[in-house]
């Protein structure tokens, strides 16, 4: 099991940014990473992965362009730059892990299908 600890959020306006990380205790090349999150009331979402290996992204259409993932291997660590900030980007934002075979399995996993969970990181975007 990987432990995963999220940090950096917190409040910013509209046009803000800000930017999280995700400490994991194992960083290895055989795992994807994602970053989601969920707002009261509704179904967790995707934000972005990462797989680790290639260090490959895929972003929701909703950051495209806004949205940033990188990964600092020695550090054990994933982040998350989130530019031009929207107030619908207010959500708790979860980082996680699955352990996958190849790409396509990181870019058509659904957040159930990841296996170990950070506890979320509160976003607020005020306008």
């Amino acid at each position: 099991q990987v432990q995963l600890v999220e940090s950096g959020g917190g409040s910013a306006q509209a046009g803000g940014s800000l930017r999280l990380s995700c400490v994991a205790s194992v960083y290895t090349s055989g795992n994807c990473m994602g970053w989601f999150r969920q707002t009261p009331g509704k179904e967790r979402e995707g934000v972005g992965r990462i797989y680790v290996a290639t260090g490959s992204t895929n972003y929701a259409d909703s950051v495209k362009g806004r949205f940033d993932i990188s990964q600092d291997i020695g550090k054990r660590t994933m982040y998350l730059q989130m530019n031009s900030l929207k107030p619908e980007d207010t959500a708790v934002y979860y980082c996680a892990a699955v352990r996958v075979r190849k790409y396509a399995d990181c870019l058509n996993f659904r957040w159930i299908d990841f296996a170990d969970w950070g506890h979320g990181t509160q976003v607020t975007v005020s306008s």
